[in-house]
């Protein structure tokens, strides 16, 4: 008797056991991913996001960092090829057919459209800061059941690049992925930062960044205070746009620049510019090509004279790698120009194979970073 009351009993502890158990992995299996985003709003997610949008197609390379298939994840996307280049999202279409087929949303560039965001059916809505919907708009989306994430990767990418990535690696169930790049920059960061060391601000050569060289007859885009100008400092240069600039991004005139006489010019660009004859570079360009448009930037009227023309400090960089995770690679090239005596171990090139092998799910190729000499 004793025995057969001992069978039960065990009986009954170890189907206790097993609901405890059951129970434990259910509530596991449905635990909620809280986070708090680059608006230090609250957010919390049932689960990671299935149908996700995004506003802004450099997000989609970010996206390739972290999930070797980005595109099954995402609901709706701006579609805008410029911000990536035409030859990179034409690679990115063949490795990811159902791009093709994602509704279509306005950029974080134009104006917001509530309609098209809440018709997509996204779980999960994914904004630029400084863009994105008003608190009406919000309300709008929260009411249809969407999720609203703010991320940075443009306006202060110091500060919020990094947090924004794991905000990405939160939200789609893949924050081991985006905390191994978020260490892998890390790395290279302090490596800069130690080879660089702290330059007095006398010593600091003058920078001159064009953002988006050749857009337009009218000069001069320029980063301002954040943006690339950040890298700039960073990388042991003086940025002359942050002089007058108050935002983190604007134009200086060519009279402004001519007086500052800048010791460094490096103009970004990228196939976009294509049809305006400005610097083009990057995916689907050698590096021929790509010194020839830079020659071309530097012979205008007015540029041609400045001090860094004078002195062969001309650089260009392709505009495709800013506002994106893969800055670590724009800002190697800027520190190997700003302080090239004290980062002569810095190599971008190096970096770029690493981040090939590593991350990204497709391969960046072309020309992305080119001297004049």
């Amino acid at each position: 008797m004793n025995q057969a009351r001992s069978r039960i009993a065990h009986a009954v502890l170890a189907f206790i056991i097993s609901l405890v158990s059951i129970s434990f992995v259910n509530s596991v299996a449905r635990a909620d991913i809280s986070l708090k985003d680059i608006k230090d709003r609250e957010v919390v997610l049932e689960r990671p996001a299935a149908r996700l949008l995004i506003d802004d197609g450099r997000y989609l390379v970010a996206l390739a960092l972290i999930h070797q298939d980005p595109a099954s994840i995402l609901a709706a996307w701006p579609r805008d090829i410029n911000r990536v280049g035409e030859a990179t999202y034409a690679r990115y279409a063949r490795a990811f057919p159902k791009l093709e087929e994602l509704a279509v949303i306005p950029s974080s560039a134009g104006t917001f459209d509530t309609e098209s965001v809440i018709a997509a059916q996204p779980d999960v809505a994914v904004f630029s800061l400084g863009a994105g919907p008003d608190e009406a708009q919000l309300a709008q989306l929260e009411a249809a059941g969407i999720k609203v994430v703010f991320i940075d990767f443009f306006t202060n990418p110091g500060r919020n690049l990094e947090p924004s990535l794991a905000l990405l690696g939160q939200i789609t169930g893949r924050e081991q992925q985006a905390q191994d790049f978020i260490t892998f920059r890390r790395e290279h960061m302090a490596r800069i930062a130690e080879a660089v060391g702290d330059p007095a601000d006398a010593e600091r050569p003058r920078v001159f960044l064009e953002a988006h060289a050749g857009i337009s007859e009218d000069c001069c885009n320029s980063p301002g205070k954040g943006n690339v100008g950040d890298y700039i400092t960073f990388t042991g240069g003086h940025n002359i746009g942050a002089d007058i600039l108050p935002r983190a991004f604007g134009r200086l005139s060519l009279e402004y620049i001519l007086t500052a006489n800048p010791d460094i010019y490096i103009a970004t660009g990228g196939p976009h510019l294509a049809r305006t004859g400005g610097l083009v570079l990057g995916e689907g360009y050698d590096e021929a090509t790509a010194r020839a448009a830079l020659e071309r930037m530097a012979e205008r009227p007015g540029i041609a004279g400045l001090k860094a023309v004078q002195d062969g400090r001309v650089h260009g960089l392709s505009h495709q790698l800013l506002n994106s995770p893969l800055d670590i690679l724009a800002i190697e090239a800027l520190a190997r120009w700003i302080s090239p005596d004290r980062t002569t171990n810095i190599d971008p090139a190096v970096t770029l194979r690493e981040i090939n092998d590593r991350f990204l799910a497709v391969p960046l190729e072309g020309t992305h970073w080119i001297d004049l000499r």
